[in-house]
């Protein structure tokens, strides 16, 4: 990836210092810490190259197109589904096939919606490629992951800044495979920002902060089995 980093805060980011994205990324502290004097067990309890995440977008988004996301769980229990959030995040440990498991999903949904989908190993490699281990954290800066519906060729040098001009609200940082890696500020004008990765990327994206996406590590890993 070559980005060039930028310090959260500084008005002019883009220029401010080496980005630590060229090379290996930094690691990220495992998830799950045996007691000490215990070992960590080597296997996962669910095998997360078996399972999928799968991503709604644009539900429950200021009132609009709701959903129980736990109740939508509980419907779609012969796949083993674990609800994350309340933004429609699944992992989905039992998916079978992928077309049929999408059809079963959109059949209990109350109208059409976008459903995005990657690879459970894909996000517990993450764990080690952590992308936001050196910048700082501010309380009005979010870290956020988006995925895109596929592969997409970025059309753009990275890092970019939304607005271009002044204070920024969304930076685009780096990506990887379906996934690209950023910082917003709390803002009433960020959603709007935020949209402008589907045409960076020239693929439909959706967004979820880090912290979501550490959650789904850990029950990847068998370190929850309830809604979270």
């Amino acid at each position: 990836m070559n980005a060039s980093k930028s310090v959260v805060g500084e008005k002019s980011p883009l220029r401010s210092r080496p980005n630590p994205w060229v090379g290996p990324m930094r690691f990220l502290a495992p998830l799950n810490r045996a007691p000490a004097g215990i070992a960590q067990p080597a296997f996962f309890l669910h095998n997360p190259s078996m399972a999928l995440v799968v991503f709604l977008r644009g539900v429950n988004v200021g009132g609009h197109r709701t959903i129980r996301p736990s109740i939508l769980a509980r419907e779609l229990s012969d796949y083993d589904v674990v609800n994350v959030g309340a933004a429609g995040t699944f992992v989905v440990r039992k998916p079978g096939s992928r077309a049929k498991f999408r059809a079963a999903l959109l059949r209990k949904l109350p109208f059409e919606a976008e459903v995005l989908m990657c690879d459970g190993r894909d996000l517990i490699r993450l764990e080690t490629e952590n992308p936001f281990a050196a910048e700082r954290s501010l309380p009005d800066v979010v870290r956020f992951v988006s995925i895109l519906s596929k592969v997409g060729g970025v059309r753009a040098s990275l890092p970019v800044a939304f607005p271009a001009d002044g204070e920024w609200l969304v930076q685009v940082m780096a990506s990887e495979g379906q996934f690209v890696f950023g910082m917003y500020r709390r803002h009433m004008k960020t959603i709007g920002y935020l949209g402008q990765i589907d045409k960076l990327y020239g693929v439909p994206a959706t967004t979820r902060n880090w912290n979501t996406i550490v959650t789904i590590m850990r029950i990847l890993k068998g370190n929850g089995t309830k809604d979270h």
